[in-house]
């Protein structure tokens, strides 16, 4: 069974920044996809980056430029460092590994976390 523990979340002025961390483990995908996807209420399940084994990146629209994934290979963490948050940020976010690019394309986010709530006010 996939492990995702996420921490790393909090409540910042718009403009200001987190780090979100990721421990992810016990999957089997050769070559995984690993994310982060965000849930506002009453909104849906929002892809927001993701970095596969060789390093390739892709980033939701509204988060290029602010937000940097990466992925340190010691202990299988990844991590999301957002700054310059805006109050459309806040949601709970939720780590992911899926087996292919193909799953995250069309939002198949068979496992998550327990999540961590980003809460960005004006």
């Amino acid at each position: 069974q996939v492990e995702l523990v996420e921490s790393g979340g909090g409540s910042v002025q718009a403009g200001g920044s987190l780090r979100l961390s990721c421990v992810v483990s016990r999957y089997t995908y050769s070559r995984p996809v690993m994310g982060w996807f965000r849930q506002a209420p009453g909104k849906e399940r929002e892809g927001v980056a993701a970095i596969d084994r060789y390093g390739i990146i892709r980033y939701a629209d509204s988060v290029k430029g602010r937000f940097t994934i990466s992925r340190l290979n010691a202990k299988i963490t990844l991590q999301l460092q957002m700054s310059n948050l805006k109050p459309e940020d806040t949601a709970m976010y939720y780590c992911t590994v899926l087996p292919a690019w193909s799953n995250w394309d069309g939002g198949d986010f068979t496992y998550w976390g327990q999540g961590t709530q980003v809460t960005v006010s004006s």
